[in-house]
């Protein structure tokens, strides 16, 4: 899954923030300050209770280097070994690992399997529900942070690397090793372990697909220690689980992904609406719904609505050059008068870190705080109507919030990712146009008023579409939904459970909404 409170998971180029917006900002900071001292009681505490058998296991894995493996009787073990990221929700794992080799995963695994512990990896990133961390205590983590390696195929332009490199580093390693580059967030503190087998959503998706449709082939830990390889033509069962619902099945310890030429020019556009309220925006985002909703549009175009306590921005990138976005007419389309800015990047790491550089990620971003997310899923025939439009935009201006750090955002998908049929990958919303993302931070912690504020926002949409049969993300966990498993993999669900039943039956690598085995 997040990095920021804005779009932990994939934070966009929408600047929901201005520059001027000084009262935010220091919304943003009290939060993210107030979640570091959520930690503090829990990181001083040292705890009793390490499994004798696990710890045994473990220190004889790590016998080289004790440093390795972090346990809760350790002093400060919240806050330099769990490190959650989600305050709201307290996680205390059995123990912390952090391997250097795919022969020390496996004998971590093989160890929590023999003190009938669960198991969960983490690729440096984080997760909304702490899922990463086991999501419930008692868990295994696998840290897979040294895990860094990186190599590219001049020929066939694959990229060979460790999962537990973020997407800043990725994005780096790939355009310095011959200008290559996938799709994938922008949301540089995100590990490509988690992101790359989620889903992996980003203004580059619409042409090129997720991040896990450039996966070729991975290196994966089984629950039962085995490393093995996975691709379309080994064990694809497993290759079909790995690309979406990773976690559940195993560890995987590399990648093989197939790169494309970084874009050349990129025009990134942001309008921002911050006068009047916010029911009076109601009509431009019916525009915007109009203007994504249209078959033949450009995939080229990347965009996306954000809506804070300061009003509302409708921003993305045109993978193109500035008279070829002007051609498109988007800003005359749209309903309402804005202050409007167009900027033309030639630089394909200039253009991501000005995604990464609005002032939510500058922030707080990779930064613990207590906060709560949803996710609803919309189709080209499962449109917002207008009335649905219109008492969000009221339910947004009236709610009681409980906090000033809120956001709402509008994804556009579609294009390539549509492309790839549904039984082809564990990832389920092919025929998804976009989402929407609530985000909630608490100040301190998160109020009761907070998460009815977040979850209403579902109910105003849902009402106004009762016959929909809504889906949700995986990488936006959200640890209250009901039926997530369904949710988050849709008809490919059925076919996931036989995968780990062949492959986890007795469960290994859980998590509180992880895919269970069938039961025959």
């Amino acid at each position: 899954m997040p990095a920021v409170p804005y779009n932990p998971t994939r934070a966009r180029d929408a600047r929901p923030v201005s520059s001027g917006s000084s009262l935010f900002a220091a919304a943003l900071k009290a939060t993210a300050t107030m979640g570091l001292l959520s930690m503090l009681p829990l990181a001083l505490a040292a705890t009793t209770g390490t499994n004798p058998t696990l710890k045994s296991c473990l220190n004889n894995v790590f016998a080289s280097n004790k440093g390795a493996v972090s346990y809760p009787t350790d002093l400060f073990y919240q806050l330099t070994a769990v490190k959650p990221y989600n305050t709201d929700i307290k996680v205390t794992p059995a123990a912390v690992t952090r391997p250097t080799t795919t022969d020390e995963v496996s004998r971590v695994v093989q160890c929590a399997a023999a003190a009938g512990l669960k198991v969960q990896p983490r690729s440096g990133g984080h997760s909304y529900g702490n899922y990463c961390i086991g999501g419930e205590d008692g868990a295994v983590v696998v840290d897979l942070v040294n895990f860094q390696k990186f190599s590219m195929d001049t020929n066939t332009w694959f990229a060979t690397f460790g999962s537990g490199t973020l997407l800043g580093d990725l994005t780096d390693r790939l355009f310095k090793n011959g200008g290559r580059a996938i799709a994938h967030g922008t949301c540089p503190q995100v590990g490509s372990g988690g992101h790359l087998t989620i889903g992996g959503l980003g203004p580059l998706s619409r042409q090129y697909g997720a991040a896990l449709d450039h996966v070729e082939e991975v290196e994966v830990v089984l629950a039962n220690g085995t490393i093995t390889r996975a691709s379309n033509t080994q064990n694809t069962d497993l290759f079909f689980a790995m690309k979406g619902a990773a976690a559940s099945f195993g560890i995987i310890t590399e990648f093989v992904v197939h790169t494309e030429p970084a874009p050349a020019d990129t025009t990134v556009f942001a309008y921002h609406i911050q006068t009047g309220k916010k029911s009076s925006f109601a009509n431009t985002f019916a525009a915007w719904q109009d203007i994504i909703s249209d078959p033949n549009l450009d995939r080229k175009f990347s965009t996306e609505v954000v809506i804070t306590e300061l009003g509302m921005i409708i921003s993305g990138t045109y993978f193109g050059t500035k008279e070829e976005y002007k051609a498109l007419n988007f800003e005359q389309r749209l309903a309402q008068n804005a202050t409007v800015s167009v900027t033309t990047l030639d630089n394909w790491l200039g253009t991501v870190t000005n995604w990464a550089e609005n002032e939510a990620l500058k922030l707080i971003g990779g930064i613990s705080g207590p906060f709560y997310s949803k996710s609803l899923n919309f189709k080209k025939d499962t449109l917002i109507p207008f009335n649905g439009i219109q008492n969000l935009f009221n339910y947004l201006e009236t709610a009681n919030k409980g906090t000033p750090a809120w956001f709402v955002i509008f994804d556009l998908e579609g294009g390539k990712i549509n492309d790839v049929p549904t039984d082809q990958t564990a990832y389920a919303h092919r025929d998804t146009l976009f989402y929407v993302q609530t985000y909630a931070v608490g100040i301190l912690k998160l109020s009761d008023t907070t998460k009815n504020f977040i979850n209403g926002i579902n109910k105003v949409i849902q009402d106004a579409m009762p016959n929909v049969n809504f889906g949700a993300y995986a990488g936006y966990v959200d640890p209250q939904l009901p039926n997530a498993q369904q949710a988050y993999w849709q008809s490919n669900l059925p076919r996931l459970e036989q995968v780990k039943r062949k492959y986890d039956p007795t469960d290994v690598f859980h998590n509180p909404q992880s895919v269970r085995p069938a039961s025959s």
